[in-house]
């Protein structure tokens, strides 16, 4: 069995740091391993196109919010903006952006377990099981939710770190570095979604809480810590909201980012749904909450100031925060889901751990240890792998998303426009058309969310109709998701201007592919 609970001194030999080093390779390989299905299908979850879209149209000159809106920050598609920099505008360039914040946040999971003096080996498989996990849900995509994690995770490891220190014998109270370094990390979370205010508050509270109790920090220190860390978290929404507003587009800034989100969070489904939605969730995550609750289970007010005992309380507070952030919006959908992912893994590592020590003899308990880890993981991955035999796009099948793309980039001819009136908006992106809308989400023009921004959604609909797009698509399975009004405008505009220039098959329906006469 690896080192025991109880952190050993600190050894001046090399040997320890190397031993971190290969932990942290290895959290890499499996975030690599259990995520490379990633890069098979062109789309898993529709809101990752957005970001996409809006990166694409941000390295043309169009900025987020003004070329293309939203009712996020721009933080997502100022990441996708970067990977595709770096790797290429291609959706495989997405997906490497999601495996590599998938791959930071395990790290972070193993740096938050080792600096409050956790074993080595509950790091490594609080970092497994997040990487593997993160499949599940929608996170198989890059959506917001993987890109917040690094930030929060490491901010949270800040603020465990902090806690732990003024709960020593000795105690230390936290450094402005520290409350820095935390308030940047939540700052460029928030810049991608507003759902870190919660967890960000746990950060700080944790970094500065027990150092407060024990008497290690004045009160105007406290005071001077608590206005950096919100100038901090604030500052990168702050940033850019002045950028905007240099060029004129405060007001389409403060629409997109700030009212938009409260708009849609004045909406909520009903009670008896949400608890339907959190109850499929966390059956999905069974194993993870099986071995959390053993973790809580096995607490002993006793070990509250061993490091076990310290993660288990940290780990199982940043679980209800999340639960709160989950809840928040108001709309349950599978992916805010992922917010429960770095507490749990956290929790279910101690989990197994306790199970394994249970066993006693210690060749065995080793054996239990990665056994029961790798049972969590393989889970996980293999109801992934179930979805892409089963389903099939991009492995044994043709990928629909791929061929209509293709479809619409012949449609549209070079250079030409297309609208996208029900379908992924990943389409506009890898057929290379052009926008003939500010709203490529069709579910902000078309469909059920028409009223998130301050525009007259279906003045913009009969704009974008007049205007006559080279290509048009229309998914016939998904009628449903458009409003009757809207549907109607645009098959009017079908059968009035358009030829069907080619059909692809969907598995909910036929996609339909029309050329302007």
């Amino acid at each position: 069995m690896p080192e025991a609970p109880i952190a050993p001194a600190p050894a001046r030999s090399a040997a320890p740091v190397l031993r971190d080093v290969m932990a942290l390779l290895v959290l890499v390989a499996a975030a690599a391993v259990f995520r490379s299905t990633s890069f098979i299908p062109a789309v898993v979850d529709t809101d990752e196109g957005l970001y996409m879209v809006q990166a694409r149209e941000w390295l043309s000159g169009g900025w987020p919010l003004v070329a293309a809106w939203d009712m996020h920050p721009v933080g997502a598609p100022a990441m996708f903006a970067l990977a595709f920099l770096a790797f290429g505008v291609s959706v495989e360039a997405a997906r490497l952006l999601g495996l590599i914040c998938v791959a930071a946040t395990a790290c972070a999971l193993f740096g938050a377990v080792r600096v409050v003096g956790g074993p080595r080996a509950v790091g490594i498989a609080a970092g497994v099981l997040y990487a593997a996990q993160s499949v599940l849900l929608g996170g198989l995509c890059t959506n917001t939710e993987i890109l917040i994690a690094p930030f929060v995770a490491g901010a949270m490891a800040i603020g465990m770190r902090g806690a732990a220190r003024a709960m020593r014998p000795d105690p230390v109270a936290p450094g402005f570095g520290a409350v820095a370094v935390a308030g940047l990390l939540i700052g460029c979370g928030l810049l991608v979604k507003q759902v870190v205010v919660p967890e960000g508050c746990l950060a700080f509270a944790l970094l500065v809480g027990p150092a407060l109790l024990r008497g290690l920090l004045p009160w105007r220190r406290l005071v001077a810590m608590a206005t950096l860390y919100a100038l901090l978290c604030a500052g990168p929404f702050l940033a850019m909201g002045l950028a905007y507003w240099s060029h004129g587009w405060l007001d389409h800034y403060l629409d997109g980012s700030l009212m938009a989100p409260f708009r849609y969070a004045l909406e909520r489904i009903p009670a008896p749904e949400a608890a339907r939605r959190t109850l499929a969730a966390a059956l999905l995550l069974g194993f993870g909450f099986a071995f959390g609750l053993v973790a809580l289970l096995a607490w002993r007010p006793r070990e509250a100031a061993r490091p076990l005992g310290l993660l288990t309380g940290f780990a199982a507070l940043w679980l209800a925060v999340a639960s709160a952030a989950i809840a928040a919006p108001g709309f349950y959908f599978a992916h805010y889901f992922l917010l429960w992912l770095p507490p749990l893994s956290i929790l279910s590592a101690i989990g197994i751990w306790r199970i394994a020590l249970a066993v006693g003899r210690p060749g065995v308990t080793r054996v239990a240890f990665v056994g029961l880890v790798g049972l969590a993981a393989a889970q996980a991955w293999l109801v992934e792998l179930e979805s892409r035999v089963e389903r099939g796009p991009g492995l044994f099948l043709p990928d629909p998303v791929r061929e209509v793309s293709a479809k619409v980039a012949a449609a549209a001819g070079p250079g030409g426009d297309a609208f996208v009136a029900n379908y992924h908006p990943s389409v506009y992106v890898i057929s290379r058309a052009r926008l003939s809308t500010r709203f490529p989400f069709p579910a902000h023009l078309t469909g059920v969310f028409e009223d998130l921004s301050d525009t007259n959604t279906l003045a913009e609909l009969d704009r974008v109709l007049a205007a006559r797009p080279r290509a048009i698509v229309v998914d016939r399975g998904w009628m449903h998701t458009m409003r009757p009004e809207a549907a109607a405008r645009v098959l009017a505009a079908l059968e009035a201007g358009y030829d069907l220039f080619a059909t692809v098959e969907e598995y909910r329906g036929p996609v339909e592919i029309w050329r302007a006469r």
